[in-house]
């Protein structure tokens, strides 16, 4: 759990990914289209993959990936980030961390 916490503090954004999830994919365009630069991490591309992912099924993210993390707090999967960009709340948290700065 330490370990994740200390990976997710990193950046400001960060993502638990894999390399063939179709909707890890979707975020993390999401995000570079926005101008974002994140840390991702491909789980399983990692030695300690499965471990990490899972802590973030621990963590309440189900499926485990996408699993987002915006200023080292976790922020959910897809789906939460979906919805925060549909509130229009999802730019505004990034320009808060520094991870956006226009």
């Amino acid at each position: 759990m330490e370990a994740v916490a200390t990976m997710a503090s990193e950046r400001p954004v960060v993502i638990f990914s894999k390399s063939s999830c179709c909707m890890s994919h979707s975020i993390k365009t999401l995000l570079s289209d926005f101008g974002v630069n994140p840390a991702v991490y491909e789980l399983d591309e990692m030695q300690r993959g499965r471990e990490i992912e899972q802590v973030l099924l621990r963590l309440g993210c189900s499926p485990s990936v996408p699993a987002v993390f915006i200023g080292g707090e976790f922020v959910g999967g897809a789906n939460e980030v979906m919805s925060l960009h549909l509130k229009r709340s999802l730019i505004p948290m990034l320009k808060r961390v520094g991870a956006l700065w226009v």
